[in-house]
């Protein structure tokens, strides 16, 4: 009974409600859409459930205060992602997956991780000094280094999340508005440069197709309009479990990863995607209340970076 107390005196009910609500609605999704899938995602929720619970009798701000651990699972990152680079079979065009007998395991998902343990260090031992151009960069190569990895990969939708949790770092770490204006000014020369000499063109007609998602409907936009369709099918409460035309005859893709939301209401309608959004919108909050609330700056600015992640 005491270990029991011991596990539950602590705990944030609020927050586990938002989350069991977002693992909930994914795992009817997957009965839904791809039913062999949802006992392996069934499995990764309990593995996941069994860390949680081992890792929260852990001091994670002692942990984390010395710098040589997060340079250390920082520099492991690196190498799986240079390894997936090198070595993993391409899969969709790229090489972004690393196979591990009957599962799939995407490093670019750990760096996500690895930038906001050692953004964390670096921000909060900095973070009076800011304002110093040079205390700017070298947060800036903490990202860039992933970043170019897993744009040659290629996965730039990845990569574009890993610098946005470098920018939610600087924009939390009270960083001057005119040093911040400078950064913009910099980040848009440096778009402007791999627009013209990285990017690939199917890589530009997506970007293009944010704003024009009309045009070229068979090609760079079919899975957005196809996305839509099934969103505003859905009516408002929706088609039913396992009833929806877009994600059960095979014209939603990737219904089970990428167009998940969209699969979700066009079976539950636009409650079941308010149930959603609210349980999101919920635990974001849940996590900003925890990073305002913990001690040391440390644990404020994993809290934050976490935070930021999920808004990616």
């Amino acid at each position: 009974m005491s270990l029991f107390k011991t596990l539950t005196r602590n705990i944030d009910w609020k927050l586990w409600a938002s989350l069991g609500i977002l693992l909930g609605a994914g795992l009817l999704s997957l009965l839904s859409s791809r039913p062999e899938l949802f006992y392996k995602q069934l499995l990764w929720i309990a593995i996941g459930f069994i860390f949680v619970v081992l890792f929260s009798f852990l001091d994670f701000r002692s942990f984390f205060s010395h710098s040589s651990v997060s340079n250390i699972f920082y520099v492991f990152t690196i190498g799986l992602l240079l390894i997936t680079f090198f070595f993993a079979p391409s899969i969709n065009g790229n090489r972004a997956w690393l196979l591990m007998g009957p599962f799939q395991f995407q490093p670019s998902e750990l760096a996500k991780l690895a930038v906001i343990c050692v953004l964390a260090v670096f921000f909060a031992k900095r973070h009076i000094g800011i304002a110093r151009w040079k205390i700017i960069i070298g947060s800036f190569l903490y990202a860039l280094i992933p970043v170019l990895i897993i744009a040659a990969q290629p996965d730039m939708g990845s990569a574009l999340m890993v610098l946005g949790i470098w920018l939610g770092f600087l924009l939390l770490s009270g960083i001057p508005m005119r040093r911040l204006l400078v950064a913009g000014v910099f980040f848009i020369l440096v778009f402007g440069l791999l627009w013209t000499s990285v990017f690939k063109e199917y890589q530009k007609d997506r970007i293009v197709g944010l704003f024009q998602p009309q045009q070229d409907p068979l090609g760079a936009n079919y899975n957005v309009i196809q996305s839509r369709i099934a969103l505003g099918s859905g009516g408002v409460f929706g088609q039913g479990f396992r009833q929806g035309t877009q994600t059960q005859l095979g014209f939603l893709p990737e219904a089970q990863t990428d167009f998940i939301f969209a699969a979700i209401t066009e079976e539950g309608g636009l409650v079941g995607a308010g149930i959603v959004l609210a349980a999101f919108l919920w635990l974001m909050t849940r996590l900003l209340r925890m990073g305002m609330l913990v001690e040391g700056n440390i644990a404020k600015f994993l809290c934050l970076g976490t935070t930021r992640k999920h808004i990616e």
